[in-house]
């Protein structure tokens, strides 16, 4: 089985002059529940090499089981600077795409040619698509059959209570509840920071970085499942 984690390659927070990236734990966690699990696995930026760690991801009251175990982790530390570059994969290659989240993808992912094109790609010849808090961001522009790919699904994402919590509601692009919501996606959310993630389909969605794990382990289940399918049909 094969996995194509993506990273954002964006490390400025809008014009607040502080830095960004993707966020440590929506990365760490999914990377070892999937190598655990013996996929193999290819990360991917838009601009390749090493992606960009939000800085506050990083801070002692945010530290995680996952996090600790990556920075002892020399093979992971290596797969995460040598990331391949985004407009270089292609669906036919893997299983499954995964986005790490994060605000970084709100700025180099969302409206990304290459990125909308590889999802599109994966999701119209019947493979799952997941993205974590921020990464549901990155659909906005995803079509499917003519229309959003999120319209009618039960979606989750990073809400807009939290991003009023972290008071950069208006430094975002966009907000995520919101905009999920205006595509007619279905949202759903757990309390704020509370684990939550949703399995509509082929369409895995998390709400926050505690839901990394859960977000990861349900797209092996959805895979499983196809697998299943596709044994008892052959």
């Amino acid at each position: 089985m094969k996995i194509l984690i993506v990273l954002t390659s964006h490390d400025t927070l809008g014009n607040t002059g502080r830095k960004t990236g993707f966020w440590l734990e929506e990365f760490a966690a999914p990377y070892f529940v999937f190598r655990d699990a013996g996929v193999t696995l290819t990360l991917a930026s838009p601009k390749g090499g090493q992606p960009p760690i939000d800085p506050k991801s990083d801070l002692p009251e945010n530290q995680t089981d996952a996090m600790a175990r990556f920075k002892q982790d020399e093979v992971a530390k290596k797969a995460l600077s040598q990331t391949a570059k985004l407009s270089e994969m292609r669906a036919t290659e893997f299983d499954t795409i995964f986005y790490v989240g994060g605000h970084g993808p709100m700025w180099d992912l969302a409206d990304n040619p290459d990125s909308i094109k590889l999802i599109e790609a994966f999701y119209n010849v019947g493979k799952p698509v997941a993205a974590v808090c921020h990464a549901p961001g990155v659909l906005h522009r995803v079509m499917y059959q003519g229309a959003p790919l999120v319209k009618g699904k039960r979606v989750t994402g990073f809400a807009n209570s939290e991003e009023e919590a972290v008071q950069l509601t208006k430094v975002v692009p966009f907000l995520v509840e919101d905009e999920l919501k205006r595509l007619g996606g279905l949202y759903e959310k757990a309390p704020d920071w509370q684990p939550y993630s949703i399995i509509d389909g082929r369409l895995v969605t998390g709400q926050n970085p505690a839901s990394s794990t859960y977000s990861a382990k349900d797209l092996l289940k959805v895979l499983a499942s196809q697998q299943q399918t596709a044994r008892a049909a052959g």
